[in-house]
Formats: structure tokens, sequence, C-alpha cells
């Protein structure tokens, strides 16, 4: 029994199936309809308005969103109707926003800016008074500016629903309604995870990032310090779209480049440490698997999984690797190795790392991650900080000649580049594991099993004749939810579970470039999938310099000296408010 039936749609007849909402039909055919409150595969709440509908024979507008379409159903998107309506709730919502748009970290890439000018809403026809509730700069990673909130809800939704976080909610009513944490208490008391993905939905300024470019700065500023800067995989791939390249275009030669016009005495890949987290990591899952350690072990790369685990799921601290971060490693290695080689006080380098996450703001503010009361790593800039910052300096990315990055920590396998997408991490993991245990390169290096969006990937790779390891990713926090129930509730076959804060990983991090959609999230994986099928190294236990960094310094993977440098510990959260 065919589900297709046909709805006319502004005089043409469109193919819809039956059951699925208008706006579904719509952005399938091409036909576009504004709205503020929309998340692709969530269930709709019609919360804005902004998509209504004229529809022949109903009386009122219909929310595009909420409303199924009908066999025989005649619409109008775009009818006088219609689009008085959209003006009208958008000078209702500027009744009550703040007139600070030349200040505002969203102009210009504000959604509410944008269908104002798209509206022509040129003059204030709506007046009333302004809600003033004051800011919220208490998290090392985002600030929270609820005045310029429109109540769409996106930024709860996606924390409870997609995160199951529930940090933020709504609270009071009618015309004092606002969206808050409990108590009206700061995010750094709450249980906020600092992913940023809030951000990421939020249509306004109401959220948006703690702001590291002042200290960066003042750092290049001064003679005494030697500022050094890293870029996390994903950030390259993503970095172009802020100045208008397409989206996965790698930048990331002129990129190096640009690091160094803006003052950077060193430029660094964190792919590097990513070779040196697989080294590590793989390690330490041989020795659990063959020792009898704690299984399955979870990955330890990202930051806002661990403060999750911590504060719900403390009975499984002891699954994650103790492994610290990429980023965590590579500031750890520049403020030992690097600093010794060089005669440079520790003290005296200022480390930065370009990061796409904003949880990573807050992972350098862990007890743990330094030694003798000096960070690792002293400031996080965002991709779109970077971008700032470049633009600032009036440099045009299409007219800089790319440069490599410096050695020893610019050497990178192509496994190490994988990190940046959901399932790099194991990928990388399993190739260099897989050599570990049996001292032989596999032969094939592409696990198409753990690539793609899928929210959980899993597979079962065969080592030996004995053994057969159970993997699995999970893509957002919903999702790795799922499968601590699945191991508490009496699941065995999983050796190793990767897990990435942010839907499809780093690439969809709540630092990259606004907006993304799933073909941006896509065309950015598909990138970093790219470099590694063109790459001369692909297995991070291949990569010379990780050797060369072994045989001089470290030792061996999880030894004593490592363990000292690269590894940290987790501790159980009190419940937050």
């Amino acid at each position: 029994m065919s589900t297709s039936i046909t709805i006319n749609v502004n005089g043409r007849d469109i193919e819809a199936r039956k059951g699925e909402m208008i706006i579904k039909a719509l952005e399938r055919d091409g036909i576009h309809v504004p709205t503020l409150c929309y998340m692709k595969d969530l269930a709709p709440t019609g919360a804005c308005r902004m998509c209504v509908v004229e529809i022949e024979g109903q009386r009122t507008l219909a929310p595009s969103c909420a409303f199924p379409v009908a066999e025989g159903m005649v619409i109008q998107t775009h009818s006088p109707r219609v689009k008085m309506a959209r003006k009208t709730i958008i000078e209702l919502l500027l009744a009550d926003h703040p007139d600070d748009c030349l200040y505002c970290e969203r102009s210009g890439q504000c959604q509410l800016q944008t269908l104002a000018i798209e509206y022509d809403v040129r003059q204030r026809r709506v007046m009333g008074s302004k809600s003033h509730c004051g800011m919220d700069f208490s998290s090392p990673s985002l600030v929270r500016d609820p005045d310029k909130c429109i109540l769409c809800g996106k930024c709860v939704r996606i924390c409870e629903e997609v995160q199951h976080v529930s940090a933020i909610d709504f609270t009071k009513r009618g015309s004092e309604s606002l969206i808050s944490t409990t108590f009206d208490q700061g995010l750094n008391i709450s249980s906020c995870i600092n992913c940023g993905q809030c951000i990421t939905v939020c249509p306004t300024g109401a959220l948006r990032e703690k702001r590291s470019i002042r200290e960066v700065a003042e750092a290049l500023n001064d003679p005494e310090m030697t500022v050094v800067v890293q870029h996390a995989p994903a950030v390259s791939v993503a970095l172009g779209e802020e100045f208008g390249m397409k989206q996965g275009t790698d930048v990331v030669g002129v990129m190096h480049t640009a690091f160094r016009r803006l003052g950077f005495d060193n430029v660094f890949s964190t792919s590097f440490t990513a070779d040196l987290t697989i080294m590590e990591e793989a390690t330490e899952l041989v020795q659990r698997v063959t020792g009898g350690g704690a299984l399955p072990m979870f990955t330890s790369c990202s930051p806002g999984w661990v403060k999750f685990v911590e504060q719900y799921h403390p009975d499984f601290l002891k699954n994650i690797s103790t492994c610290k971060s990429p980023q965590q490693m590579m500031g750890a290695v520049i403020k030992t190795y690097f600093a010794e080689k060089n005669k440079i006080d520790p003290a005296k380098i200022f480390s930065v790392s370009v990061m796409p996450c904003t949880a990573k703001k807050f992972e350098i503010t862990r007890p743990g991650m330094g030694r003798d009361g000096v960070r690792d790593v002293d400031a996080v800039l965002t991709t779109r900080e970077l971008a700032k910052m470049i633009r600032a300096a009036g440099l045009d990315l299409s007219k800089l000649e790319p440069t490599p990055a410096d050695t020893p920590f610019g050497n990178r396998s192509t496994a190490g580049k994988l990190f940046g997408a959901s399932g790099g991490v194991m990928e990388a993991a399993l190739r260099t594991g897989y050599f570990l245990i049996t001292g032989n390169e596999l032969e094939d290096l592409k696990f198409e099993a753990v690539r793609g969006l899928d929210g959980i990937k899993e597979a079962k790779i065969p080592i030996t004749d004995d053994l057969t390891i159970g993997v699995a990713v999970a893509s957002s926090l919903a999702n790795a939810q799922t499968l601590i129930e699945q191991i508490r509730n009496g699941r065995d076959d999983l050796h190793f579970i990767e897990v990435m804060t942010c839907p499809g990983g780093c690439v969809n991090g709540g630092g990259q470039p606004f907006y993304q959609d799933e073909d941006a999230v896509r065309n950015r994986m598909g990138a970093l999938y790219k470099i590694d099928m063109e790459g001369d190294i692909r297995c991070s236990h291949q990569n010379p310099a990780i050797q060369e960094l072994y045989a001089e310094y470290l030792g061996e993977p999880c030894g004593h000296k490592s363990h000292e440098i690269l590894h940290t510990h987790y501790t159980k959260r009190e419940t937050t408010i």
C-alpha cells in the first residue's frame, strides 16, 4: 500500500508522505519556511509559530512543523496573511529584545536579525518594558545572556533530549518565563558538562563561549613569553567556512601561516598527540584485555563525557581510560620535553589550543592537568574565536601561502587526524591495537562499521584465532547512556567503547562555525577521511616522531614516565543542582 499522497503548495502539486509534518514535505521540495524552534529529528513543539502556513478550509494558521499532511491539502506558505503573522511575531520578539546588535556576538549570524531584515521590520511598532535578568559568567566555558533569549526552547531540548544532562529548563510562568538553571544558580554549579551544543542551536546571542582572545593577545604581546599554539584535527576542515570557503575545505597549511602572522612562536598539531593518545590508550586496552582489567574500556578524549560520568555514572569511572586527552597531552609534552630541550622555563611558556569544543575550556582547569602550579594548557580558543583573530589582523586566508607545522609536534599520522570524526578514535586505536597484539600490520585499515553519523555503531573485530574484540561508538551522551544501561543490565560482549559528547564528533563541536547542518558535518567528516586515504603514514605507531619521543624521553607506552606525564584520574562529583 502506497504511503505517498499529493498536496498542493503555492499552486503546485507536490508529493508528501502520509503522516509526516507539512514542513518535511516542504523541505524535501525545496520550499523554505522560517522557523526559530524547529529541530530536525526531534518531536515538534510549535513554540515559535514562525513556520505557520495557510491551509484552505482552516480558519487559523497552522504551524507547519506540527501539522500533518492530508490528501488534497491546499497550502499557501507565503500568503499576505502568513507574512503579516510572521512579521508580527518578529515585532513582538524584538519588543523584549536588547538593542545592542552592534555589540552582540551573533550580529550578522543571528536568525532573529536575519528574519527582521527578511520581513522588513524597520521600526519599532510594539513598545514594552524589557527584561533585565543579568548575565551569567560563572561557567569556565559558556556565557548566558537571558535578556537575549526568545524562549524557543532549543537549548533546553538539546541539553535534555540529545545530551541527557538537563542543566537548564523553563522556569516561572507567563510573561516572567525564562530559561535558567535550577534555583537560577550559575552554570558553574549546575549539571552543565560544558559541551556548548546549546550555543550551536541558539538562534540569538543568548548563549556563547567564554572568550579567551584578550588573554591570548596579551601573551602574544609579552616579549618574555614563548607563545605556542596547537590545533585540533577538526579545526582545519571547518575554519574555511568562516571565510566563505566550501564546507569541508582543509585549510591546514594557510592556517599555520596565519598563526605565525598572528605572532605565535611555535605551531603544533594536536593530531600528533592524538597519535600519542593512541599509543597509550591502545596499550592500556591490550593490558586490560589480556590482564583482566575493567572492561569495557571507554575513551577519555571528550571532557564533556568524562564530567558526565563523574556526575551521573561514577560506578563506571574505573572503565574510563586514564589517558589525558590529546589537548592535555600536547600541553604536557610542551611544558616538559619541549621546555627541557629548548631550555625554557615552563612558567614562561604560554600554551594555547584551538579547539572545536567549548568543554576544552573547562578541561584545562581540571586538577591534575599540570605540575608545580603550571597548567598544561593556558588558554583555549574555539574555531570561531580563531576566525575573529584572523579577521581582526586583516589576514585573507585565500591569499596566504601554506606552511607546515613545527617539528617534532607537527608530525602526525592520518590516524591522528581521524580523531575529529565520530568513530575516528576507535578506528585509530584498532589499527594500532591490532599491531600491538599480533605484531603484524592490518591489510585493510578502513573500519566502515564505525564510520558515519549513526548514534550507536558496533562491530566485532577478529584479532587472533582466540580473540575477537567487541567495539562500539556512541555519538552524543544520550546514546552513551543507552550503552551504559545495557552494560549495567548485564551486557558483556563489548571490550572498547568510544564516546563523543557532540553528535557526529568534534567536527560538530560547540566551538565550530554556526549553523552546523547535517551536510556541513558530513562534509567536514568526509574531508578527514579523504586526508586519511591520501596519507603516507596511516597508523599512530608508524609515526617516526612518536617513536623518537618514546626513545628520547617517555620510555615506553604506559611506562612510569609516560604515566606520570600523560595520564590522569577522575573523581566522583557530588550531585549538582
